[in-house]
């Protein structure tokens, strides 16, 4: 089915808000399987983050989880797709920034820790998925972003949020997958 961009985040949100877990990694792969998320797309940029926003919200409670993911939707909606290629910054790391910065409730005029702290690990996952190239894959930089964001946030600020192994359930309908070059790869 052909959904538009807004409908796939309304999906998104809909679906995501019932989900339990500490792990984001289940959470989204799980969401991943649903026919409203692409192989590739920008619906990335918002189910990235959602996941960690969720299972932040899980492990803590601390924020309000509808209003969290509205303004996130507002925000990460924005994003274009192909910024891998064509900004040189991967949405699913902005999507995490993003995702934070709702947490910390910090933005452009914050002079505080959390706005280091956001930059810091951005540039952690933009590393990461540098080292590895291209072609892009979604879900790729969705695992690396994830799971650096959860290494990150439980060191750094004291959250249990979990972790499972991830093996690569796309790579047969992924007609760049990389393969062998990828750390996920079957």
């Amino acid at each position: 089915m052909n959904y538009t961009m807004e409908e796939r985040y309304q999906l998104i949100q809909k679906h995501i808000i019932h989900y339990q877990s500490t792990n984001p990694i289940d959470i989204v792969l799980d969401m991943m399987k649903h026919d409203f998320i692409s192989m590739h797309g920008p619906e990335h940029h918002f189910l990235d983050g959602a996941s960690l926003l969720v299972s932040y919200h899980n492990a803590i409670g601390q924020i309000n989880l509808n209003d969290a993911l509205n303004t996130f939707a507002t925000r990460t909606i924005k994003m274009p797709g192909a910024m891998c290629g064509q900004w040189g910054i991967c949405g699913s790391s902005a999507s995490i920034g993003a995702a934070l910065s709702i947490i910390h409730e910090t933005g452009p005029l914050s002079d505080n820790d959390f706005y280091k702290d956001h930059m810091a690990l951005t540039s952690m996952i933009i590393e990461k998925e540098g080292k590895i190239g291209g072609p892009r894959c979604c879900k790729r930089n969705a695992f690396i972003a994830l799971t650096t964001a959860v290494e990150f946030i439980n060191e750094k600020y004291e959250v249990q949020l979990q972790l499972s192994p991830i093996t690569c359930q796309f790579s047969s309908i992924n007609p760049q997958c990389i393969t062998k070059r990828c750390p996920f790869h079957q």
